[in-house]
């Protein structure tokens, strides 16, 4: 689990960079190249690379240099993680929620004494 909880770690730090997503909202669309990224966005293309050198250690993107032509993709599997991760989170807080719901239809609340509804 601790090697999970780093890779998490990891992604959810590059994602949270917003130069960074929208790189991942590119490449979810499809392969891109480097210059392909770096073309809508107000930053270098050293920035660029160093972006990128993010999100492949994190495990979200991988390329491949064919000639002088980088071409990322978006490495699904991680996505999936990270998806799956927030699922999790998110099935407990429902169950806790419908708990709380079942709670309260159960017990309606009853005038207290001294408040005037």
């Amino acid at each position: 689990m601790l090697n999970q909880s780093d890779s998490l770690d990891r992604m959810f730090q590059a994602l949270a960079d917003p130069t960074r997503r929208v790189m991942v909202e590119r490449l979810c669309r499809g392969p891109a190249t480097v210059s392909e990224l770096a073309a809508p966005l107000p930053v270098s293309l050293p920035a660029v690379m160093q972006h990128l050198q993010v999100l492949e250690a994190c495990g979200l993107v991988r390329s491949q240099k064919v000639g002088r032509v980088r071409t990322c993709r978006i490495a699904p599997e991680a996505l999936s993680m990270a998806e799956r991760w927030m699922a999790e989170r998110r099935a407990t807080w429902e169950r806790r929620l419908d708990r709380l719901g079942e709670y309260l239809d159960e017990n309606p609340e009853e005038p207290q004494e001294g408040k005037t509804p």
